[in-house]
C-alpha cells in the first residue's frame, strides 16, 4: 500500500499531540533531559518554549536519536499540564527515567530510532 500526501508519516503521527498541546496552551515549555551511559540528570539540559518543541523534536528524530516525550502535571492539579519532558538518548543507553515523585503523566509517547 503507497502513502498518499494526505496520510500523515509515522513521525508526524507521534508528534501530532504535542501540535495540538502547543496551540491549545501556547504557555507551555518543554524539559529536555539528555540520558547517557552513566543514567538520566535529574535537572533539564534545556527549556524550549512552546512553538519550538515539535520542531526541536522533530531534529533529534532525523538526526536519529531516541525520544521519550510526556506531558506532565502537578499531582495536586492532575488535569492541567505543566509542562512537557523531552527524553532523549542515543544507542544502548538507559531507558528514560521516571517522573520524579509529585507528577503524573497526561499522555506520553515513545520512539526508537531504526
Amino acid at each position: 500500500m503507497t502513502q498518499s500526501k494526505a496520510d500523515p508519516t509515522l513521525m508526524q503521527t507521534f508528534l501530532t499531540p504535542l501540535v495540538r498541546l502547543a496551540s491549545r496552551q501556547p504557555e507551555i515549555e518543554a524539559l529536555v533531559f539528555w540520558g547517557g551511559p552513566t543514567g538520566w540528570s535529574a535537572t533539564p539540559a534545556e527549556e524550549i518554549e512552546s512553538e519550538e518543541i515539535v520542531f526541536y523534536a522533530e531534529g533529534l528524530l532525523q538526526d536519529g536519536f531516541h525520544l521519550a516525550w510526556t506531558v506532565a502535571a502537578l499531582s495536586a492539579s492532575p488535569t492541567i499540564a505543566d509542562h512537557v519532558r523531552l527524553q532523549v538518548w542515543q544507542d544502548d543507553d538507559p531507558p528514560p527515567a521516571d517522573l520524579p515523585a509529585g507528577w503524573v503523566a497526561l499522555d506520553s509517547a515513545r520512539w526508537t530510532a531504526r
